[in-house]
């Protein structure tokens, strides 16, 4: 291992896992409040593809060698499913600022050891959700915050995505484990905790893509009701079985105005709808119209600008919008270092990370066993 410029005021920051998380490498080495990038993996091609891309210097092989370094403020986890929670918590007890890949954890009782180890270290930990940094989310945003939509009544989220041949531990997953991305706009766009869950699940898993966690199926869909909202909020999720292209969707709707998602990831635009004020007869007329949701760079420092369109090898899932869901991973990298500089908590904090994810993992109970499930509140 070998530092890199100590002169460089600012956060030094360490991405650990770098498939998907190489895509963050530069993003990190460009923002103006980052003093240092390092990067760890325990393959060595990765590590060496990582640090050649990208001009990397501070190379470690393990997260124990990250967080055994005094230096490193802040860790960016970007590893498997099952690692997310013994990797934040032991990066949270080492003292460090902490970032992670979805789902914060796949049990309630890993999402309380999070919130109490984050608890304890008072360091941030934010869930690096893409959803909430996306350029139709923040175009959504602002219409639901400016009052034009009206009273929000109904949104809906999908996520349908084949994990054919991805990572056995994806084999078998229950849908809903991994639901954030169909689940999160449509809390923080409604500003309100998940309280209660109703699902169902159906399309029973064929025997290659079982796994160990017990899952029967390869659809749930569920209806969660929301503290201090009466909105139907409808969610549906897929790994397996099901004949649909990959999208990462919401849809909301007010009594003033709507927000549609495109069929396909690959159309045209999004579908904006305003309500006429008067009755034609029959009901207020409604006018569609296509939209193309800008993207949101100015929000961001000018020298990772750039991270909201494709760049680099785009053979990845996430470059078909861009430059990473949407253009949401400079927001991301943004936002969790501002906070840190700022000293404040993350917009998706550990207290929103773990609603959004119980919510999940209450749809599947609720799936299994066919009664409503009150979500723990952490």
């Amino acid at each position: 291992m070998t530092r890199g410029d100590s002169s460089r005021e600012g956060v030094r920051v360490a991405v650990v896992g770098l498939g998907f998380g190489a895509e963050f490498v530069p993003i990190y080495r460009d923002h103006p409040s980052v003093a240092c990038v390092s990067i760890a993996d325990p393959r060595a091609s990765a590590r060496d593809a990582a640090a050649d891309a990208f001009g990397i210097e501070s190379i470690y092989s393990s997260l124990e060698e990250v967080l055994g370094d005094s230096s490193v403020d802040a860790v960016h986890i970007v590893t498997g499913l099952p690692d997310h929670a013994n990797h934040v918590i032991a990066a949270l007890e080492a003292g460090k600022h902490v970032a992670c890949t979805v789902p914060m954890a796949l049990t309630f009782d890993d999402i309380q050891r999070i919130v109490d180890a984050r608890d304890r270290a008072r360091t941030n930990y934010m869930m690096m959700e893409t959803a909430v940094f996306t350029r139709e989310f923040l175009f959504a945003e602002k219409l639901v915050r400016s009052g034009s939509m009206g009273e929000i009544n109904y949104a809906r989220g999908t996520h349908f995505q084949d994990m054919t041949d991805w990572p056995s531990y994806w084999k078998g997953l229950p849908p809903m484990f991994y639901a954030t991305h169909a689940l999160a706009p449509i809390l923080r766009l409604l500003d309100a905790r998940a309280t209660e869950v109703r699902a169902i699940g159906g399309g029973a898993l064929k025997a290659a893509n079982r796994g160990n966690y017990g899952n029967e199926f390869s659809v749930e869909s569920a209806l969660v009701q929301l503290d201090g909202r009466d909105a139907v909020v409808e969610l549906t999720r897929s790994l397996f079985q099901l004949a649909r292209p990959y999208t990462e969707s919401f849809s909301i709707f007010g009594d003033r105005q709507g927000f549609e998602w495109p069929q396909r990831e690959d159309s045209e635009g999004p579908l904006l709808y305003t309500m006429g004020e008067s009755s034609t007869g029959r009901g207020r007329p409604i006018v569609a119209e296509r939209v193309s949701p800008p993207d949101r760079a100015d929000l961001l420092p000018e020298p990772i600008r750039k991270y909201t369109q494709r760049f680099a090898d785009e053979s990845h899932r996430s470059f078909i919008q861009g430059g990473g869901h949407g253009g949401s991973h400079p927001h991301l990298v943004n936002e969790f270092i501002s906070s840190i500089v700022e000293m404040r908590r993350p917009a998706v904090d550990h207290f929103r990370a773990a609603n959004w994810t119980a919510t999940g993992l209450s749809a599947h109970e609720s799936a299994v066993t066919g009664e409503a499930v009150t979500i723990p509140k952490f």
